[in-house]
């Protein structure tokens, strides 16, 4: 599990305020990257010439690609989403993505931040958030309605109402835990594999060949999903957003 150790960068000496440490750590280095990539990606895209080049016109797929999801899912109200949805798609996008690069050939480990709950957590209620602050600003205590669907019997009403709100209140959690889980697990299988590799030539010939080809060529299969899981996620994060925002905005 050493690849998921959070490590600060310059020691932990010196970095305490009010009680906490807050040293410059593995994770925080490799956010910073991701930030910095996804700035200049958009730069890239922002000349604006009359014939897009190939790097505007991935940006601009990109961003036509989110704004059509929003406008399927919410509607004309959904376009205002469009730079935070997007900011967050491309965000954990270039996260996975980066995490995926073997760049342990020249001796630099990438540290995949979206593989700690604690990070896709404060995605999550950052994106929660922003629901609560719609539905409240919009709606009023009107919002509450969107625990009681159309249509309820009054004497169910007790009994649906709760079961609404806890729904509602574990979607969070939900949208941080199946993206924490997705990205760990598959680089725990990818370590586990490269181990069979290692010790399989280690071992001689015969167990090179009968354990540590088939798990190479394993390894090779794993990465094209990995590379595949990275962008899912992604969408699937950006895209349940947008539905949470839609019953903010719609109290559907």
């Amino acid at each position: 599990m050493y690849q998921f150790t959070i490590k600060p960068l310059a020691g932990t000496d010196g970095w305490e305020v009010a009680g906490y440490n807050i040293a410059f750590t593995n994770s925080a280095w490799w956010m910073l990257i991701t930030t910095v990539v996804l700035f200049l990606f958009v730069l890239g895209g922002m000349r604006r010439q009359l014939v897009p080049g190939r790097w505007q016109m991935m940006v601009e797929t990109f961003t036509g690609f989110i704004d059509d999801m929003l406008e399927a899912n919410i509607g004309k109200a959904g376009r205002k989403y469009v730079p935070y949805v997007f900011s967050l798609f491309m965000f954990i996008l270039f996260a996975n993505l980066l995490g995926l690069l073997p760049l342990g050939i020249a001796g630099v480990h990438p540290f995949t931040f979206t593989s700690h709950f604690t990070v896709t957590g404060v995605l999550a209620i950052i994106s929660f958030s922003i629901v609560l602050l719609v539905g409240f600003w919009k709606h009023g205590f009107h919002f509450f309605s969107l625990f009681v669907p159309q249509g309820t019997p009054l004497p169910m009403i007790p009994i649906i109402a709760p079961i609404e709100f806890i729904s509602f209140m574990v979607r969070p959690f939900s949208l941080a835990l199946r993206l924490f889980v997705a990205m760990m697990a598959g680089h725990v299988l990818l370590e586990v594999l490269s181990s069979f590799v290692i010790d399989g030539a280690n071992a001689g010939v015969g167990f090179g060949l009968l354990v540590g080809l088939p798990s190479f060529i394993l390894m090779i299969g794993i990465c094209a999903l990995e590379l595949l899981v990275a962008g899912i996620q992604a969408y699937v994060f950006a895209l349940l957003t947008a539905l949470y925002i839609n019953d903010a905005e719609n109290l559907h």
